[in-house]
């Protein structure tokens, strides 16, 4: 992997995992037009979600601060309660990735033409969302169910799990910043549980990998998401969603030539080596 290349695919991670545009299905064609083999980008993308969920917690370091002190000072306040509401918004990707964990493997191959419907899924999504009303409900347990559901459909590449979450929470008639924060942190414990596991199973390991890109990639993923979070915040705030649905409303429709690119990079690559 190449360092501008790494650099470049973790600024897309870093932009697109919070701006409701899927970061996964620009991953998915990033990769798709670079020739990344799957090992190589299975690595590449932990490393990139790591560096995003860093992002995350600092962004909400205050709200997060404020939580983990609520937890400790084990009494049954309003700190326990939004925690048990993150837990049960985990449960239906949980359960997704731990039954479906092939077949869902299968689509992070290139599908770049799946991507692309997806893409325009999550367009009709945004654009709908944006009309809604605005509301002032806290959200409930109920509503943290059904905001985990979206999260778990939203696992397939080209759906934008924050696009999906927050459109899902706006519809539920949320308070719209209650709406982006719950939004970005229930999907740090998803991001931390996956490494984990992925380590105790030994997925990751990869003695021959140059972790320079790696690292860098990590790096710019970080300081752009860190940057995005923030932005993303203010125009959820603000009722901007629909910008963002004709941009995927665009890269759908002209995923195809996304595919004709990755032919003619890969062949590229081919004639060099």
């Amino acid at each position: 992997m190449e360092l501008l290349e790494a650099i470049l695919l973790g600024l897309i991670q870093g932009l697109t995992e919070f701006l409701p545009v899927s970061s996964s299905g620009h991953l998915e064609l990033g990769k798709a037009i670079l020739g990344y083999t799957p090992q190589e980008g299975l690595l590449f993308t932990v490393m990139l979600h790591l560096a995003t969920a860093l992002a995350t917690l600092i962004v909400f370091r205050a709200q997060v601060a404020e939580i983990l002190k609520g937890l400790f000072s084990f009494t049954w306040n309003e700190q326990t309660q939004y925690s048990l509401k993150i837990i049960a918004s985990m449960v239906p990707a949980a359960l997704v990735g731990v039954f479906f964990e092939a077949e869902l493997s299968a689509l992070f191959d290139g599908s770049v033409l799946f991507v692309g419907w997806m893409l325009l899924v999550t367009a009709a999504l945004l654009a709908y969302a944006d009309r809604a009303q605005s509301g002032e409900h806290k959200i409930g347990a109920r509503e943290a169910v059904i905001i985990g559901i979206a999260q778990a459909i939203a696992i397939l590449p080209g759906i934008s799990r924050s696009g999906a979450t927050i459109a899902t929470a706006l519809l539920l008639r949320t308070d719209k910043s209650q709406a982006a924060q719950f939004s970005f942190l229930m999907v740090v414990p998803l991001i931390l549980g996956k490494v984990a596991k992925d380590l105790m199973e030994g997925t990751l390991t990869e003695a021959s990998m140059d972790w320079t890109p790696m690292i860098a990639g990590g790096i710019a993923a970080f300081i752009s998401g860190w940057w995005a979070c923030t932005w993303m915040v203010q125009l959820v705030r603000k009722s901007k969603l629909t910008y963002f649905a004709w941009y995927c409303a665009i890269a759908g429709a002209t995923t195809p030539k996304a595919v004709d690119v990755s032919n003619a990079a890969m062949a590229v690559r081919t004639f060099v080596r």
